[in-house]
């Protein structure tokens, strides 16, 4: 017996005809909502409660039902491209923008099945996480430093730093499950830290501590 698979492909077309005017390599945002209104330079969108406007040029990539058709059919007829063949009012979508000074410039704007609860939400994407191992040579409420090899990391530590490890669950239960990261690291724990660099500063994510041996 044949399998069929039904697929609904989204294609992405990238604006034709639109100067671009930006170049960026800050960090890029997220925001998902519903479009409310499609310009020639421009897409609306209405964001939970707030309205916010994107830029769009020639490097914005837009993914939609029937994207690629509509491109097709353009191009033969001598015409270009625009946003508004693409997108319609109403239209959820996810829009992954850059914001310079307050003027916003969407990458990509791609169509989604829904914006979730709320009418939407605007995430800021996090750098890359990244892992270093090492033995805890100072820790306190707010930076937590090891050393490896003779070389020190020091790292920023917050209410969102997890320490993972063997009995952190028993000690936090003291506590009302409130574990100082203090009370949780010695030093001279061997410890793996997944951090994130943000602008120089090392955020440690998760601590996770490996057993103690026993002789």
């Amino acid at each position: 017996m044949r399998r069929i698979v039904l697929a609904f492909p989204l294609a992405a077309v990238a604006l034709i005809g639109l100067p671009t005017q930006h170049a960026f390599a800050q960090d890029t945002k997220t925001a998902r909502g519903t479009v409310s209104a499609v310009a020639g330079d421009s897409v609306s969108v209405k964001v939970g409660t707030q309205d916010m406007k994107f830029d769009i040029d020639s490097s914005t990539m837009i993914t939609a039902p029937g994207a690629g058709t509509k491109s097709r059919k353009a191009e033969a007829a001598g015409t270009k491209t625009k946003a508004a063949d693409l997108l319609t009012v109403g239209t959820p979508v996810e829009v992954k923008y850059h914001d310079t000074n307050g003027k916003l410039h969407a990458a990509a704007i791609r169509a989604i099945a829904s914006v979730g609860a709320g009418g939407g939400s605007v995430m800021e994407s996090k750098p890359a996480a990244m892992t270093a191992n090492g033995t805890v040579k100072s820790v306190s409420g707010s930076s937590l430093t090891i050393s490896d090899a003779g070389k020190d990391m020091t790292f920023t530590v917050d209410k969102d730093t997890r320490v993972i490890g063997k009995g952190m669950g028993t000690k936090g239960a003291a506590t009302g499950g409130k574990l100082a990261i203090t009370d949780a690291l010695s030093n001279g724990d061997k410890v793996s830290v997944t951090y994130h660099d943000m602008n120089g500063t090392m955020h440690a994510a998760t601590v996770r501590v490996s057993p103690k041996t026993t002789k």
